[in-house]
């Protein structure tokens, strides 16, 4: 008779489809860990593990050789040790494209509330000095602007598609090669110079990784224009928040929008807080009950797939 194998889902508030569709084939375990220690105390009575945790050696060592599959059902895998995870023969995935929707959504909706200064005229409101004429607090429109995009992957493809309704006039991005999908909408490849330098919008999309930690720093915000709109829906640590705070200070920048920060969340009394120039929201861009559902089925159909020994839907 088969072992049915075990699998070990880290968050108690995974969404019910996708616990319902691990449990249909394996013996799973719903717990509800603060660190990944919790985890560490279990995890070598499983075969496989769903949730976004920090693993590292220290926590392979402990899972011993049972361990056969890791899934997290988020995009962003910086939190765990991929190389290691790989040597020791265990199949980890992530959960990307499905929240490209959700994400380039909120990119959109920040851009438009930093060109538009939506955060500068909400609180005009709270302090009761809103003064109409006919020249008060101007924006910018999109329309005839040019947009660049930093990391063309799936995000970035999903923003720039929307925002071609907005009647921009061109699209630029970078990155390691170019892309078929820039080519569709007629965007240009060029190098990061070029775009950082022509862009009236500079959009961040990248994953965090050794090459993109800090890359927005002061000397990349300078080559911006003093009328460009930063927006970062990509990951807090590739940008030196004390440079962007320097930038937006001393308007060498026009403002942001920011779904992404470092640190995360950002204490009350941070700069990045105390500026009207910035839209802010606490890392929320695939904070939908839809994309949230579709990210968790995903993990959840990586382990399936890899403990069926069948190719994971996104393996790392």
């Amino acid at each position: 008779m088969s072992v049915v194998p075990r699998v070990l889902v880290a968050h108690s508030d995974i969404p019910t489809p996708a616990i319902d569709l691990l449990k249909q084939r394996f013996d799973v375990e719903v717990i509800d860990s603060k660190s990944a220690d919790d985890v560490l105390k279990v995890v070598s009575e499983f075969d496989a593990v769903m949730g976004k945790i920090h693993i590292d050696a220290k926590f392979l060592d402990n899972a011993g050789n049972r361990l056969r599959v890791v899934s997290t059902p988020s995009a962003g895998y910086d939190h765990m040790d991929v190389v290691e995870i790989k040597k020791r023969g265990i199949k980890v995935g992530n959960a990307p494209q499905v929240l490209s929707a959700a994400v380039a959504e909120i990119a959109v909706f920040l851009l438009l509330g930093a060109v538009r200064r939506a955060h500068e005229g909400r609180l005009l409101l709270d302090r009761g000095e809103v003064v109409k004429g006919f020249q008060f607090m101007l924006g910018h429109d999109l329309r005839n602007k040019t947009v660049g995009i930093v990391g063309f992957g799936s995000i970035g493809e999903a923003i720039a598609k929307r925002l071609v309704p907005f009647e921009v006039k061109k699209f630029l991005y970078c990155g390691h090669s170019k892309k078929k999908a820039g080519d569709q909408i007629g965007a240009d490849f060029v190098s990061l110079d070029k775009l950082l330098q022509e862009s009236d919008i500079v959009i961040n999309c990248v994953p965090l990784n050794e090459e993109t930690e800090n890359m927005f720093d002061d000397e990349v915000f300078k080559k911006m224009k003093s009328t460009a709109v930063f927006v970062n829906v990509g990951r807090g640590r590739t940008v030196d928040t004390d440079a962007l705070v320097r930038a937006l200070k001393n308007k060498t920048i026009y403002a942001a929008g920011l779904d992404v920060t470092e640190p995360e969340p950002l204490p009350v009394d941070h700069e990045l807080l105390k500026l009207e120039n910035v839209v802010l929201l606490p890392h929320m861009g695939s904070q939908t009950i839809e994309t949230r559902t579709d990210m968790a089925i995903a993990a959840a159909e990586n382990i399936i797939n890899a403990l069926e020994g069948k190719p994971m839907r996104f393996e790392l």
